[in-house]
């Protein structure tokens, strides 16, 4: 079980003060807790797609080192994330998360995949804006360092594309959000943790925030060697 403290900074009636948060392997006894950040990070997403503390158990006991989760000081799961191994077809990525996923029980988990596909990731609203995500991205990339993985890939939501589709075609958005011309709340996050897009998504989830689009982004790991 992997456990990093680290310390961020907050500001709270004028006075700056340190926080401490830990990442940690997800457990069992977290489960509903985790499924409680799952709702509250995604309230457009269809129901069918929610992760539930059953789920959560399942991913758990099937992949345990690619579970993490954020605790406070209190030791409360304030944030979380889902990965598993995989293989990928970078010539034939168009997917459907929930398909992807296994309908959130990751019975596609490939102990012999050689990439870590990063399914999910949730933070608490009264904790966002503090570099919490990132700190699970770092994790997840310290784990495909450590498994000797060619890299993470995920489908990044287009969260903010839903208010301008009827304005920019799907890829005019995509140009300019990885231009710095336009902020989309997920992609422009992952492309500062170092993750190029590879192309889009067309048909990724059921979700109105992202009219259903998703980037197909990568991030190689720089220290990966072959066997």
């Amino acid at each position: 079980e992997s456990a990093t403290c680290y310390l961020l900074p907050v500001t709270r009636w004028g006075l700056t003060v340190t926080e401490i948060f830990t990442v940690v392997n997800s457990t069992l006894d977290m489960v509903e807790q985790l499924e409680a950040i799952q709702r509250a990070s995604f309230p457009t997403l269809s129901e069918e797609e929610i992760m539930t503390a059953t789920h959560y158990a399942a991913q758990i006991k099937r992949f345990p080192e690619g579970q993490f989760a954020v605790l406070n000081e209190a030791g409360r799961v304030i944030a979380c994330s889902t990965d598993f191994r995989t293989k990928v077809d970078f010539d034939h990525f168009e997917h459907r998360y929930i398909d992807a996923v296994d309908h959130n029980w990751l019975g596609n988990h490939d102990p012999e995949g050689d990439w870590l596909y990063g399914a999910d990731i949730g933070v608490l609203p009264e904790y966002r804006r503090r570099g919490i995500a990132t700190q699970l991205y770092q994790a997840r990339h310290d784990l495909a360092r450590r498994l000797n993985l060619k890299g993470h890939v995920a489908g990044g939501m287009l969260k903010g594309y839903g208010k301008y589709k009827d304005e920019l075609t799907v890829e005019a958005y995509v140009a300019k959000v990885v231009a710095g011309e336009m902020f989309d709340p997920t992609l422009t996050i992952q492309l500062k943790r170092g993750f190029k897009v590879h192309g889009i998504i067309q048909h990724y989830v059921d979700d109105p925030s992202c009219h259903n689009k998703a980037a197909f982004i990568v991030w190689h790991n720089p220290d990966y060697h072959e066997a």
